[in-house]
């Protein structure tokens, strides 16, 4: 008998094995569809089911696409102090806490479902250089487990609430935090699959009031793009009805593709047999006419005739999509070219044009999450008894547009030529604060060594004269 005690081995190995086995339905069909090996189209074999497959497969996901076109855009390269230079404390926090990959799940998860957060505690096995403080936890946090209250006067964090079920212990937790501490909560009860209790009896504190000198709610909430007086939305919010009518036109087509896409044979003036269904004693028709590359059809009425109905026409389904997704990504300031129809062999020129309002769409993005992570920043700094103000802190953000490496250094050329420094043209090529202080950093060392690498001139030697120089005496 293997033991069940959370975190033993024999807890672990039951755990983990349960794990592995209920994930592999879903990487089987995943390396199916990868492969090849879709599922073949049957015929249905229940009505009802068979109409509900159909509607599923109608679905067309554009909301996905709208939403994960700005997050490509989002991409922090570091942070820089209030004189422009790589601030190293950030640095290590970034690196430490894995934001390099992790802020990509944020901002997916901002676009998503409106908002996002981040938590800031102290780590629980890191400690700072050369002290003994936690560095700081940051953590990413789903907006189906946490839950921010602004002060209205203010606009500052007031409270916060992280509640989750503890599938370990099989019990409910929750953190209350607070900008002196937070206090935890636990219950055993839970109401449903996802579910917690909030009754005033449901739950009870775990544990002591723990104070903290952070001197703010720990908790930054990233919204997108948020409205005065108004709740964040996803990105996708304002073309649902588009994507509703993009899913009825395809299930439209499709009806129309299964059923009159091909031309429909009929008959007339022919007497068809009946006969008695054994199964059902119902009066069903024979079927003489089956379609097939070898079989003949004849009918002994003197007045039958054959032919066959016009197919349907699927280009006006067609053009009707089209324009639908073209409306799609003009109302949510999506680039065209993510629905290339029709552009073929479209200039730079054309793909800067098209991209004007989605790249006004992502600054906005950049400016409100840029805010929230200087807060994260600040919090972090406190946690790790760094005495400095981050409110002149700047977050630098790759830079959105899709340019030619071609044009970048030529623009680069033409500032150096007017007396940019070369910081600030590492910069505008799209280097890290890092990378910044180490090109300027070698820069500086290879000038030096240029310089002592020139000879003294002799003060005892007269300089030579041009006609010397041209004879060789």
């Amino acid at each position: 008998m293997l033991d069940d005690t959370p975190s033993t081995p024999d807890w672990w190995l039951l755990r983990l094995g349960r794990r592995m086995r209920d994930r592999q339905k879903n990487l089987d069909r995943w390396w199916d569809y990868y492969s090849g090996k879709h599922p073949l189209p049957s015929l249905p074999k229940n009505a009802a089911q068979a109409f509900l497959d159909f509607q599923r497969k109608s679905r067309t996901n554009f909301c996905r696409p709208v939403a994960d076109a700005p997050v490509h855009r989002l991409q922090v390269l570091g942070v820089t102090d209030a004189q422009g230079g790589a601030d190293d404390d950030a640095l290590r926090w970034w690196q430490a806490n894995k934001l390099d990959s992790r802020q990509k799940l944020l901002y997916r998860t901002v676009m998503a479902q409106a908002q996002a957060y981040v938590i800031v505690g102290p780590h629980p096995s890191r400690t700072e250089p050369d002290s003994e403080i936690p560095s700081p936890l940051i953590t990413a946090e789903h907006p189906r487990q946490v839950i921010v209250e602004t002060d209205p006067a203010t606009g500052e964090r007031a409270a916060a609430l992280k509640a989750w079920w503890d599938d370990v212990h099989r019990v409910g937790r929750a953190t209350v935090y607070l900008p002196t501490g937070l206090q935890r909560y636990v219950t055993p009860q839970r109401r449903g699959p996802g579910q917690l209790p909030w009754g005033q009896e449901s739950w009870e504190p775990d544990g002591e009031f723990e104070g903290h000198d952070l001197g703010a709610v720990p908790v930054v909430p990233f919204e997108c793009r948020p409205d005065l007086m108004e709740d964040p939305e996803p990105e996708f919010a304002g073309v649902l009805d588009i994507q509703d009518r993009i899913n009825l036109g395809v299930l439209n087509r499709m009806t129309a593709a299964r059923y009159s896409a091909f031309r429909q044979k009929f008959i007339t003036g022919h007497k068809f047999r009946k006969r008695t269904d054994p199964a059902t004693g119902l009066e069903v028709v024979e079927q003489p006419f089956v379609p097939s590359p070898s079989a003949i059809w004849a009918s002994e009425g003197e007045n039958a005739k054959f032919g066959q109905l016009d197919a349907t026409d699927l280009s006006g389904f067609l053009k009707e999509h089209e324009s639908d997704v073209r409306d799609m990504l003009v109302l949510s300031h999506t680039p065209a070219y993510y629905f290339a129809s029709d552009l073929v062999n479209i200039s730079a020129d054309t793909v800067n044009a098209l991209d004007v309002n989605h790249l006004a769409k992502v600054g906005e993005h950049q400016a409100a999450l840029g805010e929230a992570w200087e807060d994260v920043l600040a919090l972090c700094a406190r946690q790790a008894g760094v005495d400095r103000d981050y409110s002149q802190a700047e977050v630098r953000w790759a830079d959105p547009r899709r340019l030619n490496p071609s044009v970048i250094a030529d623009a680069a050329t033409k500032k150096h030529s007017v007396g940019y420094p070369l910081a600030i043209l590492a910069e505008d090529m799209g280097e890290s604060p890092q990378r910044v202080r180490r090109i300027t950093s070698e820069a500086a060392g290879a000038a030096l060594l240029a310089a002592t690498a020139i000879p003294a001139a002799d003060p005892a030697r007269p300089p030579a004269s041009p006609q010397s120089d041209r004879t060789g005496l």
